[in-house]
């Protein structure tokens, strides 16, 4: 049961410290509305969209109002593309009728975004997922709400690098695409290594073959609510420190999963995950970076930065599970640099390099995201950055991801806008030095050998 004492405080964190439900995803399977013609099969996807989802805003705004707990987003994620449409697709433009498909779907039922135009090529790639993928530039460019995701290998079977090489190309392409607005198509794609199939943020989210019909996936936030917590215990012991972070982390997740299943129950839908991942965003004090400088760092980044990091997602990851039944999507710290002010702050103090957010991404939630890059980095380049993110989440065995941004006419030091929760980044330095005779090997890096477990 909830008491008086446990309203009263969190009415304190959505007031004073940002705490909020990020979003509720509903997943849709569109695996029965395969069809080899591609007319009926927009038709079945649009029709199945729009029927099962069609009260979702009504019913999170509900929500809103009933309990007063903020709801950013109300999201929609489906079964892979490449997948639905390898039957009735035989062309760039096939695929990205789908694209508008959904985007025209997601508008009708009034949510933000909608993610699953995707492929999961973790081994190889069939005709279709390839072509879904040098479909991307197209369908993110004719779309306003349509997420894309790739996922390129996991800890099971390697990383394929043909994948890896060909979205080097089509990163740049969708950054093209969209140079007078500082490239900002490449915030709605995203590469994977061991991607998960209920994931409710963008834009990896997709609806897995996993997965039931339909389920409900609520994503919530509150870096804010941590970093006021730790305030209270300056200079305490990291036992402290630890307890505190747990504590407030199982608080939060109670909110989620009160909202989780208030939506699966109004919706009729069952509820699957809460992921309680620390989601920032520009919002003065809602920045996990933060956080960081909180337990100690004067920027992220500093000497202790990997350190400090590992011990939040840690403890978020335990208090969260003594507050959900299902835990699931990718839950721990996100790292955005656009996304995050304090990280933006560090960026442009110079405490903080591409070298070093990877190395963290060896212990936080996801991986390189929201980074701003050169608009002259070459498509090699772009692929060996990739694949070095990929091969982290191989060998740890956790989900790690690339969402890179190269900004087209922009320089180290320049800045892009993308506004709202997007906020702006610095441009960062890359490595310069060639990788392109290894990206151009061909074939896949074989699994390590603890997939061999099974």
């Amino acid at each position: 049961m909830i008491n008086s004492f446990e309203v009263k405080e969190t009415n304190e964190m959505i007031e004073k410290e940002n705490l909020d439900v990020r979003t509720i995803t509903m997943g849709i399977s569109l695996l029965d509305c395969i069809d080899s013609d591609l007319d009926k099969l927009n038709e079945n996807i649009y029709n199945k969209i729009t029927r099962l989802a069609k009260n979702l805003v009504k019913v999170g705004n509900d929500i809103e109002r009933s309990y007063g707990i903020p709801i950013v987003n109300k999201r929609i994620s489906v079964t892979p593309i490449a997948l639905v449409g390898g039957s009735a697709c035989k062309t760039v433009e096939d695929f990205a009728s789908i694209a508008k498909t959904l985007d025209q779907a997601a508008k009708d039922v009034g949510v933000n975004l909608i993610g699953g135009y995707s492929a999961i090529v973790s081994k190889g790639m069939t005709p279709a997922e390839e072509l879904l993928i040098k479909s991307i530039p197209l369908a993110l460019h004719t779309t306003e709400r349509v997420c894309s995701s790739v996922n390129v290998g996991s800890t099971k079977v390697g990383i394929n690098m043909d994948a890896v090489k060909l979205l080097g190309n089509i990163i740049l392409e969708v950054a093209n695409n969209s140079k007078d607005n500082d490239s900002a198509e490449c915030m709605k794609l995203v590469v994977f290594c061991n991607a998960p199939d209920d994931n409710p943020f963008m834009a990896g989210a997709f609806h897995g073959v996993t997965e039931a019909d339909a389920i409900i996936n609520v994503g919530v936030s509150g870096p804010g609510v941590v970093k006021k917590a730790l305030e209270s215990v300056r200079g305490e012991s990291f036992e402290v420190l630890c307890e505190t972070i747990k504590k407030t982390a199982f608080k939060v997740t109670r909110v989620g999963q009160l909202v989780a299943k208030e939506a699966s129950k109004a919706l009729d839908i069952p509820f699957g995950i809460v992921d309680l991942s620390l989601a920032p965003t520009p919002a003065v004090g809602d920045s996990v970076a933060d956080i960081l400088c909180e337990i100690g760092l004067e920027y992220a980044g500093a000497p202790g930065t990997t350190a400090a990091l590992a011990l939040l997602n840690d403890q978020v990851k335990k208090g969260g599970i003594m507050a959900s039944s299902y835990v699931g999507g990718l839950s721990g710290a996100f790292i955005p640099v656009s996304e995050d002010q304090g990280m933006i702050n560090a960026v442009e103090a110079g405490a903080i390099t591409i070298e070093k957010l990877e190395a963290m991404t060896c212990v936080c939630s996801v991986g390189l995201d929201m980074i701003a890059i050169p608009g002259d980095t070459k498509a090699s380049t772009i692929s060996g950055i990739i694949a070095d993110e990929m091969a982290i989440g191989m060998i740890n065995q956790k989900t790690t991801a690339a969402r890179l941004i190269p900004a087209i006419g922009k320089k180290v030091g320049d800045k892009v806008e993308f506004g709202g929760l997007f906020g702006y980044a610095p441009v960062m330095p890359v490595n310069n030095y060639s990788c392109e005779n290894f990206i151009n090997r061909g074939g896949r890096i074989p699994a390590p050998v603890h997939s061999f477990k099974n």
